[in-house]
Formats: C-alpha cells, structure tokens, sequence
C-alpha cells in the first residue's frame, strides 16, 4: 500500500513539473508578453505611433472627415502617425490654449489675422519640409489680390488651405413672406425696407468676440466704406438685426426662419443652398473679398516632420476632396482637385469657385486689420450687441420720423451719421473719439489686458446709450 501511495505522488509531482516547464517556455517565446530579456539588456519599449494635435477654428464635421482619410494615407503609414486629436477653443484664447497646452503641433484655419496673432506672438514655425515646399510651390501666392501665403525672410510661415468669400445667407421664403426685396449689398442689410419691421430683427449677425468669419466680414465693411462710414454702414445693419453668440448660431437663425438674412463665409451658404430649399448665398460685386484661410506649423510642436507632412496632406489633391463633401463645401485652393472624379461630381462648387474669382474683390490691408483686431472687437460688442436694445429704439425713431415726414432725406442722412459715426467721451479731462488712431493706439493695451478690455467696454457701453437715449428724446413725438 505504501509503495503504491509513493508512486502516485511522484507521478502527480511530474505532471505538475511538465505543466510548468511547458508554460515558461510558452511564457519565454513569447506567448504571455515579452520573454526575458538578456542579462545587461533593457526589454525594448512597444513601439508606440504619433498622435498629432491640432487647434482649428473648423467644425467637428471636418475634424471627422480628416481623421478618417488622413489616417488611411500613405503619408500617415510612413509618419507612424495614428491619430489626430483637434481643439477647437474660441479664437481670442488660441495663444493662451497653445502656451498652456505647450505641445500642439499644428494650427489649422481661423484667418489670416489669427495666423498673424500666432506670428507676433513668435508661436509659427516656418515650413521647412522640401516635400511640403514642393507642395506649396503648386499653390499660388496670392488669389483676387489676396495672399496665399505667409513669407516672411523668404520663409513660409502659413500656406492657405482653403479660400472664402464673404457674404450673407437668405432665406427666399421668409424674405417673400414678409415682403421685402431681396438684398444685394452690405448697405441693403441697413435698409428702411428692412427696419419697417423693427423691433422684429431681419438679420443675423455674430460678436466679432466668437467669430473670426463675422470679425472679416466687419472689417471688409470698414475698409471698403473707410473707418467712419464703415462704421454707419455697420450700425444700421446691426440695428435692423440681433447679435448671436457665434456664427452658427446666427446661420441656424436663418436657416430656421428666425430672420431672413445672416451675414456668413461663404461655405455656410452653399451647405445652407443643399440642405434648405430657397436659401441663397449672395456674394456683393466689388464690396468683398476672397480670403486664403491658413494652416502652420507651430514651434511647439514635438513632432515638426510629422505636422509638416499632415500639412503636405492637406494642401494636396487628395486632401483637398475633403472640401467637396457636401457636408462641408468648401472651396479648395487648388483648382485641379475639381478634374478628379469627386471634383467632376461637384460641378456645382466648381461654378461658386469660378464665380468667387471672377468677382472683383475691394483693396484688404491685412496690416491694418491687425493693428485694429481687438479694438474693433471690443468696441463692436460693447457698442452693437452689450446695448442693442437701445440702438434698436435709437434707429427705429430715425426711421419713423423719415417715414412719417418729420425730417427731410437730408436730415435722415445727418440723424445716421449721428447714431453710427465712432463715439466720443470724455476721459481724463480729455475728450477723446475712437477714430482709427485712438482703435491702433490701444489696440494692444486691448490684446494683453483684461483690466483695459473692461475699462474701454464700461466707458463705451455709457456712451452709446447716451447717445441712443439722446437720440430718441430728439426724435419722439
């Protein structure tokens, strides 16, 4: 009994020995993970691929579109790069988001202004890829008399990605419902046509404080109307409008009906054109122009050949179908992406993108549109949205004063001028006025700080209801 009773246990003990003699070589060949490594060696670490981020101003639809043909390429399989991370903060935080963020490598779309900001702020790096210079050099250096690229030194610091228009959204049914014409220029969106309707807005518009497309289109106006004039041209349609807090939002507005017109970049209308019958995007003969929008390498980037070869991708003919998807309809920068099979589909934006270089766009100093930015945004949102109420009730006892013939056109004339030009208050025992000096004088005071941004807001909040206030108890009865 006893010899039997040894026998099993050693037979059970050699089982157990042949279970883990055969699981430490499974183990050591690498069936549970990585064997042991040398004696001296390190196990090599997994080889991981590059993620890379990217801060945009572009819709999340984009951000979707990219990511699944970027990845799919051959440029991303020779990069290691295995996915993209997008951040789409407000425009006015990019330079504190890039700082705090501290390793974003690429900035994609805003504007030419914005990718300015990013220069002065010495945020750019300067492309320096041969293959992507390459690719640039297919890209033309400017369109309509506006820049393509960004060369500074004789270095690329942008290259546009994409080219815009600027313009408004109308929504046909709505605008024929209530019996208005149909607009046709900037002036038209300050109409009396329109303000008949007061206190009902016809026109949607965003704070330049959240939308760089709404901030373009406002500084078109001063340019092309010079700095005082622009300015009454700006009032009046503000006043026949309502301020939203971006520029989707006041595309939904029109797109639902809400108002019949939103100013809007170009691609908004053509999607708007697809998606609800009787919406029409109208591009003003010779009171516009046709922006390159940018993408640039930052110097925070820890992957600079990485985020040169996405930005080769994206200015190339297969990254520039994204465009074409009717999702997003946009206007490339390069015409032969439209002799591809997907470029022949959309022969639609093929003629918005013909159309958009054949019209005659205004003179556009990118400079002074810098140098005034932030001033211009302050005052806009302290002066035309923080008192529209006021401005409305200002405008509307213009207009039914004119209408009723209590004033001559000529006093019409003289009471917009009052309610529009730059305002004047006194500060310091000085009166002062925001003439385009005064707006590049404080310019960047306003860019660095918040204490002057809220000083500048107050003083200009008070005196555009004085005025309004002024205006209305001139007017009344």
């Amino acid at each position: 009994m006893i010899r039997r009773g040894v026998s099993k246990a050693v037979y059970v003990a050699a089982i157990i020995l042949l279970i883990i003699v055969i699981i430490g070589g499974l183990w050591f060949y690498g069936f549970f993970g990585p064997g042991p490594a040398e004696e001296g060696e390190e196990a090599p670490p997994p080889q991981e691929g590059i993620v890379l981020k990217i801060i945009t101003r572009h819709p999340s639809t984009i951000w979707t579109l990219t990511k699944e043909s970027f990845l799919k390429s051959d440029i991303a399989k020779k990069y290691n790069i295995v996915d993209l991370k997008f951040i789409g903060p407000n425009p006015v935080l990019w330079i504190d988001t890039i700082n705090r963020v501290g390793d974003i490598d690429v900035a994609w779309g805003g504007g030419p202004t914005l990718f300015d900001q990013l220069i002065r702020a010495d945020l750019v790096a300067p492309i320096t890829d041969a293959e992507t210079l390459a690719t640039i050099d297919e890209i033309p250096d400017s369109v309509g008399g506006s820049p393509l690229k960004r060369i500074i030194d004789g270095q690329v610091y942008w290259v546009a990605a994409a080219i815009s228009s600027f313009g408004f959204i109308v929504n046909g049914p709505v605008l024929e419902k209530l019996g208005l014409p149909p607009p046709e220029t900037w002036e038209d969106l300050g109409s009396v046509e329109f303000a008949k309707l007061l206190p009902k807005p016809v026109v949607a518009y965003a704070r330049p404080t959240t939308s760089t497309s709404h901030t373009r289109i406002y500084q078109i106006i001063l340019q092309k109307f010079g700095w005082d004039m622009g300015w009454v041209v700006i009032t009046r349609m503000a006043a026949n409008g309502k301020p939203y807090d971006g520029s989707v939002e006041a595309l939904t507005a029109v797109e639902t009906g809400d108002v019949a017109v939103s100013i809007g970049i170009d691609f908004y209308g053509y999607t708007a054109q697809i998606e609800y019958p009787g919406n029409y995007y109208v591009l003003p003969f010779n009171e516009s122009i046709i922006n390159g929008d940018p993408i640039a390498l930052l110097k925070t980037s820890k992957y600079p050949e990485a985020a040169q070869a996405f930005i080769r991708w994206v200015i190339s003919v297969d990254g520039q179908k994204i465009w074409l998807d009717k999702r997003v309809n946009r206007l490339p920068v390069r015409e032969d992406v439209f002799q591809t099979p997907e470029g022949r589909a959309r022969q639609d934006l093929y003629e918005s993108y013909k159309a958009a270089l054949n019209n005659i766009g205004i003179p556009f100093n990118d400079t002074l549109a810098l140098q005034t930015e932030f001033a211009m945004r302050y005052y806009f949102d302290a002066v035309l949205a923080d008192v529209h109420d006021e401005l409305v009730q200002a405008w509307k006892a213009i207009v039914d004063a004119y209408l009723s013939g209590r004033i001559t056109d000529e006093e019409f004339d003289r009471w917009v001028y009052e309610l529009g030009k730059p305002l004047s208050w006194e500060e310091d025992g000085e009166v002062k006025t925001f003439t385009l000096e005064f707006a590049m004088e404080i310019n960047d005071d306003l860019y660095t700080s918040p204490e002057a941004v809220a000083k500048y807001q107050q003083i200009w909040r008070e005196a555009a209801r004085e005025r309004y206030r002024a205006i209305v108890q001139a007017l009344s009865g």
